[in-house]
C-alpha cells in the first residue's frame, strides 16, 4: 500500500488540486449565477438548476483533465471522444427539441426580460395566448389565463415568437371590470 502511494504520489497531489481548483471555481460560479437570479427577480429553482447545469460541465471537464494527470495519451483520448460524441451525435438528433429548451432555459435565465407574475401576450399565428407567467422551468413556461386554463409554452418557441408584456395600468384596470 505504501509502495502505491509512493508510486503514484505526484498523480495524487494533481488530483488533490484539481478537485480543489474546480470546487473553488464552482463555488464562484454557482455565487454569480444566484445573484445574477437574485438581480433578475428569477427564482431560486431556475438560479439552482443553472447551478447543476454548471457542475455536470466542471465534472466532465475534470474528468478529462484526469485522464491527462494519469498519463493517457492525446490519442486514446481523442479515439475515446471521436466514439463517445458519435453515439452521443446520434442520441442528441433524436432529442433534439429537449436539448433545444434546455438551451433555451438557460438563455432565458440570463437574458429573458420576463418574470413570474408578469402577465404577457404571445403572438402566435396557430395558438395566441395572453397568459400571467406562474413559473419558468428548464424546459417550458407554465402560464395561467385568465379563463384559469394552465399553458405550458416551451421555451425553444418563446425565443423565436414575438411577446408582450401587457402594462400594470391595463391590468389593474382590466382587473376593475
Amino acid at each position: 500500500m505504501l509502495n502505491f502511494f509512493n508510486t503514484y504520489k505526484s498523480e495524487i497531489i494533481s488530483t488533490f488540486v484539481l478537485l480543489i481548483v474546480l470546487l473553488v471555481i464552482r463555488s464562484i460560479i454557482v455565487v454569480a449565477v444566484k445573484k445574477i437570479g437574485q438581480k433578475s427577480g428569477t427564482t431560486e429553482a431556475r438560479a439552482h438548476l443553472i447551478g447543476r447545469y454548471v457542475t455536470v460541465t466542471l465534472v466532465l471537464i475534470a474528468l478529462l483533465i484526469e485522464a491527462f494527470i494519469l498519463g493517457a495519451e492525446p490519442h486514446d483520448i481523442t479515439l475515446v471522444f471521436s466514439s463517445v460524441f458519435a453515439v452521443i451525435g446520434i442520441a442528441l438528433f433524436a432529442i433534439w427539441s429537449i436539448l433545444s429548451n434546455i438551451t433555451s432555459g438557460v438563455i432565458m435565465f440570463f437574458s429573458f426580460p420576463y418574470k413570474v407574475g408578469d402577465k404577457i401576450k404571445i403572438h402566435d399565428k396557430d395558438y395566441p395566448v395572453e397568459a400571467i407567467i406562474e413559473d419558468i422551468r428548464a424546459f417550458q413556461l407554465i402560464l395561467r389565463e385568465d379563463n384559469g386554463d394552465l399553458v405550458t409554452y416551451p421555451n425553444n418557441l418563446i425565443l423565436q415568437k414575438a411577446v408582450t408584456l401587457m402594462e400594470k395600468d391595463a391590468l389593474d384596470d382590466s382587473s376593475i371590470l
